[in-house]
């Protein structure tokens, strides 16, 4: 953009010189008194506009020298002056005051005094006119690049306070950001690890106590007791997500949920009466953590919601390590049909927006031959 900007302006530069170059040369052309000198003396005024805006200061000496020849020499009066006058605009614009102020002083001195050296009886009254004319105009270029000046210093200012604007906005909803994470962080820790301690501890004693009395442990209890360990697990987890939003995951004793876990999850569903199976197809390897967590909650959530909703139902989980994608697909054998789908929740909806996060894609309806299916295509992105 800004690369645009400087040719765009580079080229209303160059047709300014060459208007100029033109008009000058019409004046020198029209002033018998004018020679070759005086026309390469307006060329080069002229070719000087070109660097107005990037070089002010050496358009202003070139274009004064140059129509400092022209103006003594041939005498031409006004004309002679527009290039200084753009010259000594840009050096104002650019934030000079002395030496534009210089320029202008020489250039209008030198002029009255030849002018009026070589002015007849009567004619000093028009030499002084003219002379405070392009006085006037030099006023006004003067006046005009101070303008322009405090114009642009006052549109930097404004950009620099929008931008710290929205600095301190950023920062202002990071912050509430954070401390909503650490409401909701004691919120669970207050609510749910209280709950989940007790179910463990009680789940734990019934073990034993049955045990102790030479009792089969109900394999329900055992899932129980494994699965609230697990909740626990996972509830730190996501407390401690939640209080520090990058954590390290070295510094994690368990690490985190990934498809590492996944035989210890089919497990719990199916100490829980829930026939599960698990296939596994092409090259296992590592994947990318955010992917390695989406698909084993994805699993967790599917099961979960078989486990609620399917009835007596088994269920089928499918892992394909794909070349660019990682497909998991969970399917059931319930009561779901397309006549009557069932109506999607917060497990479904989360599950779709982790995919989507990821760039991925979710299938989830009921299946042609009854039944559910969750389907999740995960790009595995660049791994080589």
């Amino acid at each position: 953009m800004s690369s645009a900007r400087g040719w765009r302006s580079l080229a209303q530069d160059g047709a300014l010189a060459a208007v100029v170059a033109a008009l000058l040369t019409l004046t020198v052309l029209a002033t018998p008194a004018a020679g070759a000198l005086d026309l390469a003396a307006v060329l080069i005024a002229a070719a000087s506009l070109v660097a107005w805006r990037r070089a002010p200061l050496v358009a202003l000496a070139i274009s004064t020298v140059c129509m400092l020849v022209y103006a003594t020499h041939a005498q031409p009066g006004p004309p002679a002056a527009f290039p200084v006058l753009v010259s000594v605009y840009g050096a104002v614009r650019a934030g000079h005051r002395l030496l534009p102020a210089l320029a202008g002083v020489l250039f209008l001195g030198a002029g009255l005094a030849v002018s009026l050296a070589s002015a007849g009886p009567g004619e000093e009254r028009l030499v002084v006119q003219n002379t405070t004319l392009l006085l006037g105009w030099f006023l006004a270029a003067g006046v005009t690049g101070t303008v322009s000046l405090h114009r642009q210093a006052y549109v930097q200012q404004a950009e620099q306070r929008a931008a710290e604007a929205e600095r301190t906005r950023e920062e202002v909803a990071r912050r509430r950001a954070g401390e909503e994470r650490l409401r909701i962080a004691r919120e669970l820790h207050d609510s749910l690890t209280h709950s989940i301690s007790v179910i463990k501890v009680q789940a734990g004693v019934a073990v034993h106590l049955a045990r102790k009395r030479g009792e089969e442990v109900p394999a329900a209890l055992l899932a129980i007791q494994e699965a609230s360990g697990d909740a626990m697990r996972e509830l730190r987890t996501t407390l401690e997500l939640l209080r520090d939003p990058d954590p390290d995951e070295a510094d994690e004793p368990d690490g985190p949920s990934g498809l590492d876990r996944l035989g210890d999850l089919v497990e719990r569903a199916r100490a829980a009466g829930l026939p599960a199976t698990v296939t596994v197809s092409g090259e296992r390897r590592g994947l990318p953590p955010e992917v390695d967590r989406a698909a084993y909650r994805i699993v967790q959530e599917a099961l979960t919601n078989v486990s609620r909703h399917a009835g007596a139902a088994a269920a089928a989980v499918r892992v394909d390590y794909g070349g660019r994608e990682l497909v998991v697909q969970v399917d059931d054998d319930g009561k779901a049909t397309r006549d009557a789908p069932p109506v999607a929740g917060v497990g479904l909806r989360g599950m779709r927006e982790r995919v989507t996060a990821l760039g991925g894609r979710l299938l989830a309806e009921p299946r042609a031959e009854g039944g559910f299916t969750v389907r999740a295509e995960l790009p595995l992105g660049d791994l080589t």
